[in-house]
């Protein structure tokens, strides 16, 4: 936009509001001779926000003392729209007391025009209002635009963020002889979880997304242990058991609402409700929600999917002690959730189902010795 810059008086719109009809067609005379053709007439003020909702218009010519709803009325009833981009207001009175151009200016109007109308004031009150806010409508327009594209953007990065947290989530399963199909059904049973204590959409959905990250740690375990096909001694134990802080320590450093809560779900889904898990020997609440969430997930999935060391506990079974242990290794709260949404979570389990493994002989004799 350049210093010359104006509008184009056929390109807008003005909504004219005087009871009087004598009144009505000399402004509209006088702006048709001006070049501003689009001029809608409004003799009734009661109709006034109906005209305005339909035409939209760039400018409004008020008059004050009307029947049924004053000038000031109408002031009031258009700023209640909260239209962020409400027309300039101009007043016609034939009042010139100072009290009426305050109330006036204190309750919308921009500028006055003082009755009998003298053309060329009219014309040069009009423009300078139109040009003003044509430019505030057009910055308001750009403002929308590139506030769609931040949104857009920021909704391409959330994305691309979310794949990045499963496919590191996917990377650490394999490493174990897990599944990626394992990551969707735990992540997806949480959420269900999630909503069955009153979790809002919002927190459901971050423990949807950031659960998956739970064993990213076993990425710094060494394959010797990780992968040892036979029961582990006790000191192995205590190298498995060094996973979730390093999970924790990987997802440091990071305070977005999602990373914080991969982060408490990594360091806590091992602890136990009664402080005898790992790694730190949390207790009842001083586990996080979302730690306890994950823990009975994760265990249920573990359970009844089948691994080259072990056959598949059938449902049955496996609820049975996840009940058994509420208030031992579980949230008594959060085992009465899952055995609410345990339907729910069996179409889950149906939907990311495991293709069946081939078992070889010497799998089938380490999971029945």
């Amino acid at each position: 936009m350049n210093g010359n810059w104006q509008v184009d008086p056929a390109e807008v719109s003005i909504l004219v509001i005087d009871d009087e009809a004598p009144n009505l067609k000399l402004l509209q005379k006088m702006l048709a001779s001006m070049g501003y053709k689009d001029v809608t007439l409004v003799q009734d003020p009661r109709m006034v926000i109906d005209h305005y909702r339909s035409k939209k218009p760039d400018l409004i010519l008020l008059d004050l003392n009307m029947p049924h709803i004053d000038g000031f009325g109408i002031l009031a009833q258009l700023q209640e729209l909260d239209d962020p981009t409400l027309p300039p207001i101009i007043v016609l009175t034939a009042q010139t007391g100072r009290d009426f151009k305050l109330r006036s200016l204190n309750e919308g109007a921009r500028d006055f025009l003082s009755k009998p109308f003298d053309r060329a004031e009219l014309q040069a009150r009009v423009r300078n209002l139109l040009d003003a806010h044509m430019a505030h409508r057009m910055v308001y327009d750009q403002k929308s635009v590139l506030d769609d594209l931040v949104r857009q953007r920021t909704a391409e990065l959330r994305h691309t963020r979310l794949q990045v947290i499963e496919r590191l989530g996917r990377a650490a399963e394999y490493r174990d002889n897990e599944t990626g199909l394992h990551i969707s059904r735990m992540s997806h049973y949480s959420r269900l979880i999630a909503l069955r204590l009153g979790l809002s959409k919002t927190e459901c959905d971050t423990i949807l997304h950031a659960s998956p990250m739970h064993d990213i740690g076993k990425i710094g375990i060494p394959d010797i242990v990780l992968l040892k096909p036979g029961k582990l001694t006790a000191e192995e134990f205590e190298v498995i058991k060094r996973h979730p802080e390093i999970g924790a320590r990987l997802l440091d450093g990071d305070d977005s609402t999602l990373m914080v809560t991969a982060r408490k779900i990594a360091l806590t889904h091992h602890e136990k409700w009664d402080g005898t898990g790992y790694p730190q020997g949390l207790k009842g609440e001083e586990i996080p929600l979302a730690g306890r969430i994950v823990a009975v997930a994760d265990v249920f999935d573990a359970l009844t999917s089948v691994r080259p060391y072990k056959r598949a506990w059938s449902v049955e079974d496996a609820a049975a002690l996840i009940r058994k242990d509420a208030g031992s290794h579980f949230d008594p709260q959060v085992v009465d959730a899952f055995m609410e949404a345990l339907t729910e979570i069996l179409s889950i389990k149906e939907q990311y189902r495991d293709a069946d493994p081939e078992l070889t002989p010497t799998h089938l004799a380490q999971t029945e010795s």
